[in-house]
């Protein structure tokens, strides 16, 4: 890993941080230490950093907010790849073309206050664009899939090259990414719809405050645990057994909304991934129903 690092600083690939706790890189604030996390200037850089991991046969992850993620207690023997300084936005009429590592609250209100309708329901979503894309992120009957017209990718034979929506395979909180190991997002061109600015931030506003209402945000967390099975809710289920308040260490499904575990009192990674197995458990006992993790676990092998 020294050897990796040199080169890192001799190629001018980009900022890193050495030994970085990945609490700080992550929205439940969980996880042991990164080896490192590099920050490639360009896709050039990012190119020639991949390589090096490759070659050098070393584990990578890349990485966006964190908000969908839970890295185990024990520390990441690899490079962590954040893509924060692919963050360009171009707006010509109603098409949108952004960086993966824009965030993906700021540029929802961005191209909202402009009177650009489509990306309201991102407003609530604490993360980058391109994790958006990998995850096909949506809320109140909308999501990426709709929006997004192609995304400029890096393949692993490190060819820049775009992928339109019909490919893309966007499903419920699914896309081609998710199958496809090895495709990095580059950027992302969505189309919107020319609206009234005060009646999207309006509609951005009530839905605000409806979340504040029924969602724990003063908490860590990661958003929705679960995926909510056909015709249900996964809240609704949990619920109904009993696990709202339930604490496993300091994890605590919340009292507000049994599909969301917060980080109530320093949980550990290993709090949250019992207290997930325990309920994906018991749901399946008592339902039949085998509840899907929205989050991804890493470095649990």
């Amino acid at each position: 890993m020294k050897e990796i690092i040199k080169l890192i600083k001799q190629k001018k690939i980009g900022d890193f941080l050495l030994d970085e706790s990945l609490k700080n890189q992550t929205t439940y604030k969980v996880g042991g230490k990164a080896s490192v996390i590099v920050f490639p200037k360009n896709v050039e850089k990012l190119i020639e950093l991949l390589k090096l991991v490759k070659n050098n046969n070393l584990k990578y992850k890349v990485l966006g907010k964190g908000s969908n993620v839970i890295f185990s207690d024990r520390d990441y023997r690899g490079v962590i790849i954040k893509l924060d300084k692919f963050n360009n936005i171009e707006i010509n009429n109603n098409y949108v073309t952004a960086g993966a590592g824009l965030p993906l609250i700021p540029l929802a209100y961005k191209v909202s206050k402009m009177g650009l309708s489509g990306l309201e329901f991102a407003t609530g979503i604490p993360g980058t664009l391109g994790g958006a894309i990998y995850m096909n992120a949506g809320a109140y009957k909308s999501d990426m899939g709709y929006i997004t017209e192609s995304v400029k990718v890096l393949t692993p034979e490190y060819e820049v090259k775009e992928i339109f929506n019909k490919d893309l395979n966007f499903h419920y909180r699914d896309s081609f990414f998710q199958h496809n190991s090895g495709y990095i997002c580059l950027e992302v061109r969505m189309v919107l719809k020319k609206g009234d600015s005060k009646e999207i931030l309006s509609v951005i506003e009530d839905r605000k405050q409806r979340r504040l209402m029924s969602q724990p945000l003063e908490y860590l967390s990661a958003g929705s645990v679960f995926r909510n099975p056909e015709n249900d809710f996964a809240g609704r289920l949990i619920e109904e057994l009993g696990f709202k308040g339930y604490r496993k260490g300091g994890a605590e499904v919340s009292e507000k909304h049994a599909n969301f575990i917060v980080n109530r009192d320093h949980a550990t990674a290993e709090d949250v991934y019992e207290l997930i197995t325990e309920i994906k458990d018991k749901v399946k006992k008592n339902y039949q129903i085998d509840l899907k993790v929205e989050q991804e676990f890493v470095n649990w092998e």
